[in-house]
């Protein structure tokens, strides 16, 4: 930890009292989880609530974290169910719920290490996107009447299979850049108890209509895909949300 930590954050959870205050990270060693450093010290102020849906968590990360202890007694406790269980995204989730904010101190004041053995290693990933599922429909798609699925490959798929049945009804189109998966045309949902089965259309993306839930990781295409999104001119958080 930084000298000058605690003193910068304690400022800004002054002027932010229901507010989680981060900071941004070094990480040790220096080369691991460089995607997902990048993305914790990168986040503009507003994807900071607009990115709480990706698979990479809390966009601030957990040891950094500061608050006040009323506004962790207002949201908490954490979940102390044990190993397994995601207390960090719980509670970030909880304190959304509550209408709490999220602060970083763009500084680095925190050496962040990596341990193969720490215990977040032991949450399922299938746990995560249970809550993850859960917690999108929530605060997103009960919002909106229709909606697109950007990726009609694998992590499309999952995310439309996994959605209940009255969201998957909102899910209007999949659309991709894949000429293969365009030129089918659509995706059926062979799982479907429904007769006949659903079948979703597969758009490229420039046909396709927002908003849109992104199931594409970011900075994985050399910039490919962020192109392709930024060529649309859509607004962050009403016309898209990312997911992946």
């Amino acid at each position: 930890m930084m000298p000058q930590r605690v003193r910068l954050q304690h400022e800004a959870a002054v002027r932010h009292p229901t507010s989680i205050i981060g900071c941004q990270v070094r990480r040790e060693p220096p080369n691991s989880t460089e995607r997902y450093t990048r993305w914790i010290n990168q986040l503009a102020s507003d994807q900071l609530l607009t990115q709480v849906f990706t698979s990479h968590g809390p966009t601030v990360v957990m040891p950094t974290w500061f608050c006040s202890r009323a506004w962790f007694s207002h949201v908490g406790p954490f979940d102390e169910g044990g190993r397994g269980v995601p207390e960090d995204l719980l509670f970030f989730y909880d304190h959304l719920r509550r209408g709490g904010g999220v602060v970083r101190v763009d500084q680095s004041l925190l050496l962040y290490r990596f341990r193969p053995d720490a215990a977040t290693h032991a949450v399922l990933e299938s746990t995560i996107w249970t809550h993850r599922v859960c917690f999108l429909e929530e605060r997103a798609l009960r919002h909106w009447t229709t909606f697109t699925i950007w990726n009609a490959g694998r992590q499309g798929r999952r995310l439309y299979r996994s959605l209940s049945e009255g969201a998957r009804r909102k899910v209007v189109a999949f659309c991709d850049v894949d000429e293969k998966k365009i030129k089918k045309g659509f995706y059926c949902y062979e799982e479907s108890q429904e007769r006949p089965k659903p079948r979703v259309p597969i758009l490229h993306f420039r046909a396709a209509r927002p908003p849109f839930i992104i199931c594409v990781k970011l900075d994985l295409t050399g910039g490919a895909f962020e192109d392709n999104l930024r060529s649309l001119r859509l607004q962050e958080g009403q016309d898209f949300l990312h997911f992946s």
